[in-house]
């Protein structure tokens, strides 16, 4: 089921792409129909929510669900200016974020070989980015979304560290309300939302990101969470980005060049290596 969560996970570029609705509106619309999925699933399991533990943890919750909706509106935006490879390759720089932040928010030591993954992980961004090369400032903007969402997601990691322990399915179920709850006033002030228009397919795209992209692919990550070890669990994420990058080259032609192959070696490499036990 996690290999399965991870594929879902992987497609979401492919999906949003036929969506021409603005990043926000998507994100917020996705946030309260994976909140609505969640919560009828939990209910029909019979699992029961722990208030207690949410009101304990309301002001992170709010943090992280306003994080959260953050990295999917630049995530999505970063898809429409860049390939879905590049902005995915930005967005896994977010553990190398956690790095450089973790001795200040969370009084982790910067050891040596953290360090080195960093420093391999920043050259590789500059190979993937197409900085130097010629037309390579073309994407900048696309990767500037991508980086966006990479600190936004750094975010979200850092606060669910201070998050007390609770169920994730509570967890997830505020965070993804409260987030389109908080990013709602955002889309009503910059967004005509009355003059938005879409065809059935772009409303069944839209659609199939919220109820499979986020209800199924949380349930299926949620359900094999209990059988897998947490260095399991980090191994398989890394095929969020392998399955984006293949999927993207065969069904939209983004195929990566050398240079970029090269860059997303050791941007997904060091963000890995960082990750495992030493």
């Amino acid at each position: 089921m996690m290999i399965l969560a991870m594929l879902i996970f992987g497609t979401i570029g492919i999906f949003v792409r036929y969506i021409p609705l603005p990043s926000s509106v998507i994100a917020v619309g996705r946030g309260i129909i994976g909140t609505a999925f969640l919560f009828l699933f939990i209910k029909g399991k019979g699992i029961p929510i722990s208030w207690p533990d949410i009101r304990q943890n309301l002001l992170l919750l709010c943090l992280s669900g306003a994080a959260l909706c953050g990295n999917w509106t630049f995530l999505f935006e970063a898809y429409r200016y860049t390939s879905i490879a590049t902005a995915t390759l930005c967005y896994y720089m977010a553990p190398i974020i956690v790095i450089l932040v973790s001795p200040i928010f969370l009084k982790e030591k910067l050891t040596a070989r953290k360090f080195l993954c960093v420093l391999t992980a920043l050259a590789g961004m500059v190979l993937v980015s197409g900085i130097g090369q010629e037309g390579g400032s073309a994407n900048m903007t696309g990767v500037f979304f991508g980086l966006c969402a990479a600190c936004c997601y750094a975010c979200i990691v850092i606060f669910n560290k201070k998050i007390k322990p609770m169920a994730a399915y509570d967890k997830t179920i505020v965070q993804l309300g409260l987030g389109a709850l908080l990013l709602m006033p955002y889309v009503l002030l910059t967004e005509n939302v009355t003059a938005l228009d879409a065809s059935p397919f772009s409303l069944a795209m839209f659609l199939v990101v919220g109820i499979v992209h986020t209800g199924f692919a949380y349930v299926f990550y949620f359900g094999s969470m209990q059988s897998l070890k947490a260095q399991t669990i980090a191994l398989f994420s890394y095929l969020d980005p392998i399955f984006a990058i293949l999927l993207s080259a065969v069904v939209l032609g983004e195929p990566l060049g050398i240079t970029s192959i090269i860059g997303a070696v050791l941007v997904l490499g060091s963000t890995l290596v960082s990750e495992l036990k030493a």
